[in-house]
C-alpha cells in the first residue's frame, strides 16, 4: 500500500460544487463544499459567550450564514463576506431555504451536526 505525501494531499482538487435554481433570484448559483477553516468559521458563528463566561447557541440568521459562506463564482471565489449575512437573511425565505438545504446536505451538516456543534464549541 502506498500512503499520499503531502504534496499530494495539497494539491487535491477536493471542494466539490452544484449549481441551483433559484427562481426567486431569477437565475443560478453555485453552492460549493466548505474547506476545513470556513466549517470552523462557520461552525464558530453559532455561538455566542454570554459575560459569564457560558457558550450558547445563537442561530441567528443560520440560514443566510451557511449561504453566505458557500455561494461562490464561477472561479470558486466566496461572493458575500460575514458583512453580507444581515443583507442575505432579508432575501426570500424560499430562496435561502432551498440554497440552504443543498450547502447543508453538501456539506454534511444535519441539524443534529448544527446545533452539536453550537453545544459542543
Amino acid at each position: 500500500m502506498s500512503y499520499l505525501n503531502k504534496q499530494q494531499i495539497l494539491s487535491a482538487q477536493d471542494i466539490e460544487s452544484v449549481d441551483v435554481d433559484v427562481p426567486e433570484w431569477g437565475g443560478t448559483v453555485r453552492v460549493a463544499l466548505m474547506s476545513g477553516a470556513a466549517r470552523d468559521d462557520y461552525e464558530g458563528s453559532l455561538i455566542r459567550l454570554a459575560p459569564d463566561g457560558t457558550a450558547h447557541r445563537d442561530l441567528t440568521n443560520i440560514r443566510a450564514k451557511l449561504v453566505a459562506v458557500c455561494l461562490v463564482d464561477d472561479k470558486g471565489e466566496r461572493l458575500f463576506s460575514e458583512s453580507d449575512v444581515k443583507a442575505l437573511g432579508a432575501k426570500s425565505c424560499a430562496a435561502l431555504d432551498r440554497v440552504y438545504h443543498v450547502a447543508a446536505r453538501l456539506n454534511r451538516l444535519t441539524q443534529g451536526e448544527v446545533e452539536n456543534a453550537a453545544k459542543n464549541s
